[in-house]
């Protein structure tokens, strides 16, 4: 019996094969559409959807102008996970050491996106102050972050822009101290999807490729949440680690 893939599949899964193994290196070129055409007897549709495919997976990467070629789907490095540093918007290690990191920020007050009032227990709508983040290493977008406060708490106080003022750059725990709120626990969850065009123009990456995101809640000792967030990686170049020490 034949393969019973489809046939964009099947160029695709042979062309993962070649990469893999070591034929296609990175930076080659993938053969060109009236190659695999010829090689498959397969249409344009065809063909294109099987690129798309690898590109949605972190293989290839398109070059306008030029054609498709081999991505480097090398890992940067770690997202550390731990006691100590999920406190900061970019918890990382990366690998190699060495590597320049720094952020820039915008915070703007906005009604709160109802996902985000969800996780935060308060009515879609209600004013939050709306912080974005890019994180770059060596001056190259590596994540992408966007945080809500309500401004129910932080309002007319020295933290309510989180990177701005006496207090900023002290994380949610230190920040919110300042103000007399103790937030004694933070809550993750770790998913992934498809990459938008926006985060993917950012990223580096193909839209539609698969990028990890990690949803923090941060909690005071009432279980208030009084902080949001959603951190989005490329998942072909990060790794999430978590370090876990365990008491008694």
């Amino acid at each position: 019996m034949g393969d019973a893939k489809p046939v964009y599949q099947r160029i695709a899964d042979d062309l993962r094969e070649r990469i893999d193994g070591g034929e296609l290196s990175v930076g080659a070129q993938i053969p060109s559409r009236s190659q695999l055409k010829r090689a498959y007897a397969a249409s344009d549709q065809t063909v294109d959807r099987a690129v798309r495919v690898l590109k949605a997976a972190g293989y290839a990467q398109g070059q306008f102008g030029r054609g498709v070629f081999v991505a480097d789907r090398t890992p940067v490095g770690s997202l550390l996970r731990s006691t100590g540093a999920v406190d900061s918007p970019f918890a990382a290690r990366l690998v190699p050491e060495g590597v320049a990191l720094t952020w820039e920020a915008v915070s703007t007050p906005a009604p709160a996106p109802r996902e985000a009032a969800r996780r935060l227990g308060i009515p879609a709508g209600d004013r939050v102050m709306c912080t974005q983040y890019e994180y770059l290493a060596d001056r190259k977008p590596v994540q992408l972050a966007v945080s809500w406060e309500p401004l129910a708490l932080t309002d007319g106080t020295d933290v309510v822009f989180p990177e701005r003022g006496p207090y900023a750059r002290r994380g949610v725990r230190g920040r919110f101290a300042a103000i007399g709120i103790r937030v004694v626990r933070a809550r993750e969850l770790v998913g992934s999807r498809s990459a938008t065009t926006a985060e993917a123009e950012a990223l580096g990456c193909a839209p539609g490729q698969c990028v990890t995101t990690v949803e923090r809640t941060h909690y005071d000792e009432r279980g208030r949440a009084v902080e949001t967030s959603e951190a989005v990686v490329r998942a072909d170049r990060w790794r999430l680690e978590y370090d876990i020490a365990f008491t008694g």
